[in-house]
């Protein structure tokens, strides 16, 4: 008798157990980094979007958050450059390779939440303004004397940022990198020194942000800008390092490569090359970095 009634309150507990509801597993915040200098920044103008870009743009501001530059954050958008890069672009609104790379996340997963922290500014160097083993010399070097160090600005504003969040809502998945025309150029006395050193100040970069957010494995996603020994340096670091990827650029118009830009001198890239680059971003994330997860 005692055997029965022990069977049938083991039977009675295991059946209970099946209609216990399950916890939904909560999805982490994603996190993506973006640096770098003006085409970072973006001069595509944002008044040759279309409607359909505009619509994909407003759902997209629903779970992706843009934090720029120190301002307040915002949802996904357009920026508002100061009044010459307007007057020189004839723009009002612009935006760089956030804006696309964003909307393509956005639409692939759209129960998801995306943190972008971006800091970029226009002109700066690796060799000075970047470098994670800033010097004076490095900076008046590079004519950057006057400009804040920015490796270390980018950083401290991203950690700023993520203590609004415990660490367990959030994973920072990426790193977005525009940035190596100033580093190629020898003008004004640079010489050959920015160049040559790339590769190293590259790596260098990758393993300090790495360090600082503790994610040893961080996916860094480059995009090919610049010439000579930058762009030799871009990818050798990509070959080098499996977690790094290299979005790459050909001068060929036929090529699928091929990003135009403003004639000269203005140059950067004009409204459907940024389009392409963030599209081109969100592309090595999906079909590169994710598979390697």
């Amino acid at each position: 008798m005692k055997r029965i009634f022990v069977f049938l309150i083991t039977l009675l507990l295991l059946s209970c157990g099946t209609n216990i509801p399950k916890t939904k597993a909560i999805k982490k915040k994603k996190v993506f980094l973006l640096a770098g200098q003006s085409n970072m920044e973006g001069r595509a103008d944002g008044g040759k979007l279309s409607k359909e870009d505009n619509a994909r743009l407003e759902k997209a501001g629903r779970n992706v958050t843009l934090h720029y530059n120190h301002q307040a954050a915002v949802p996904l958008q357009l920026s508002t450059p100061k009044k010459y890069i307007q007057r020189k672009f004839s723009l009002e609104k612009n935006f760089g390779p956030e804006l696309f790379f964003g909307i393509n996340l956005s639409e692939k997963y759209p129960e998801e939440e995306f943190i972008f922290i971006k800091r970029s500014k226009g002109g700066t160097s690796l060799y000075g303004c970047w470098n994670p083993n800033w010097t004076e010399e490095k900076a008046a070097l590079m004519g950057e004397s006057d400009q804040p160090k920015l490796y270390f600005d980018f950083i401290d504003y991203a950690k700023e940022i993520l203590t609004q969040y415990d660490p367990s809502e959030y994973e920072i998945v990426g790193m977005l990198w525009v940035q190596g025309e100033s580093d190629s150029g020898t003008g004004k006395g640079k010489g050959t020194k920015p160049s040559e050193t790339y590769e190293t100040n590259l790596q260098n970069l990758i393993q300090g942000v790495r360090t600082a957010f503790n994610v040893p494995e961080l996916p860094f996603m480059l995009f090919q800008v610049g010439g000579g020994k930058v762009v030799e340096g871009m990818k050798e670091t990509a070959k080098q390092d499996e977690n790094v990827f290299l979005i790459p650029q050909s001068k060929d118009k036929n090529s699928p490569d091929y990003y135009e830009k403003n004639p000269p001198p203005i140059g950067h890239y004009v409204t459907s090359s940024m389009k392409k680059i963030g599209f081109r971003f969100y592309e090595i994330y999906e079909n590169e970095v994710k598979t390697k997860k």
